[in-house]
């Protein structure tokens, strides 16, 4: 697709949502599920940093940060149990 045209597009869909209004619960969701998913890959940083010492490294991608995002603490615990017995 030429560039132009998914410029263009995503502009008209941008002055739609000035003139319409974005509803705003369903972008409050989103945002959330963002901020979680964050917090999960921020999570899973740092149990890499320090998880080096006992030789533990967990992925960090969308399906882990979800798990330990949306989980917290007992979904990074249910990862390494993951890590250490399954694989």
């Amino acid at each position: 697709m030429d560039p132009f045209w998914v410029f263009a597009i995503v502009c008209g869909l941008i002055i739609l949502l000035l003139f319409i209004g974005a509803p705003l619960k369903p972008l409050r969701w989103i945002g959330q599920g963002v901020i979680k998913l964050v917090i999960g890959a921020l999570l899973l940083f740092f149990l890499n940093a320090f998880g080096t010492a006992i030789d533990l490294h967990i992925p960090i991608n969308i399906a882990t940060a979800s798990v330990s995002g949306f989980l917290g603490i007992p979904g990074l615990i249910a990862l390494v149990a993951i890590q250490k017995i399954i694989l």
